[in-house]
């Protein structure tokens, strides 16, 4: 009997040491998963900034093309009528 519970200690003794190990590895990776979620935040908030720049910019992009392409117009037009009266 007394080499079974010497049997059946060391097989605790085992599996203590393997959920301690378990356990250690959990901290590890629960450090990393917050890290990595800290990190997912903050590029979500860098994504929303720039997508609110893109648009701000596509915005006044399209003011500046349609202010060009009315001057074109304009100097069309004074081309044609310089022409007409020369």
């Amino acid at each position: 009997m007394s080499g079974t519970g010497a049997a059946l200690r060391g097989h605790h003794a085992a599996l203590r040491e393997g959920l301690s190990e378990l356990r250690a590895r959990r901290d590890e990776l629960s450090g990393r998963i917050r890290d990595e979620e800290a990190e997912r935040g903050r590029l979500q908030a860098r994504i929303s900034s720039l997508s609110r720049r893109l648009s701000d910019t596509s915005e006044c992009l399209a003011g500046l093309r349609s202010a060009r392409a009315h001057i074109d117009r304009t100097i069309a037009e004074m081309d044609t009528a310089s022409g007409q009266v020369l």
